[in-house]
């Protein structure tokens, strides 16, 4: 059973998070081993499994990041072979990559703050190049190969995030929070 099966909702990039939160709660009350001393030792593990289940799958689906890799997997689209981040794509992080290398020999605020800029900018152009896919996508409808772009959005977010690992790395304890 998957996370959206458990919840009873359609499998979305973008689910109603307050329905999803509502669902959540009305889990964790049915599902709360405390109302269910007196069952028997079955009905106790039963419980307490679908009450872990709802905790995951609430963890997951509410986070669009976890949410994002969930839907993928399960798509089995973040196989192995195919989590290869296009080239294009590493070409044009050649000049972030220039200037984090730059700045780990000699640190400077304004490079660090224009490094990190250009990153927080390019990850939100990904995303608002991919959200109509995101949001058009209809499970059992929509074929996977439209997916293809989300999958690779994915991956060169995780590559922007170990970007920005890397700078706040070395950036002084004052600039971090930029």
């Amino acid at each position: 059973m998957t996370h959206f099966q458990f919840f009873d909702i359609p499998i979305s990039f973008q689910p109603d998070l307050t329905d999803l939160k509502q669902r959540f709660l009305k889990n964790s009350k049915l599902f709360h081993p405390d109302f269910h001393t007196l069952a028997s030792d079955e009905k106790q593990l039963e419980v307490l499994e679908k009450s872990s289940q709802n905790n995951e799958a609430y963890r997951v689906l509410s986070d669009f990041d976890k949410r994002l890799k969930y839907i993928l997997e399960l798509k089995g689209l973040l196989a192995d072979s195919k989590n290869e981040i296009p080239q294009d794509f590493l070409m044009e992080m050649m000049d972030i990559n220039e200037a984090i290398m730059e700045l780990e020999f000699d640190f400077d605020v304004e490079m660090f703050n224009k490094a990190m800029q250009d990153t927080n900018a390019l990850e939100n152009a990904l995303l608002e190049a991919v959200k109509p896919v995101m949001d058009g996508y209809v499970d059992g409808e929509t074929p996977l190969e439209t997916l293809e772009p989300v999958r690779d959005f994915y991956l060169k977010r995780r590559y922007l995030w170990r970007i920005k690992e890397n700078l706040n790395k070395f950036a002084p304890a004052s600039t971090e929070a930029r």
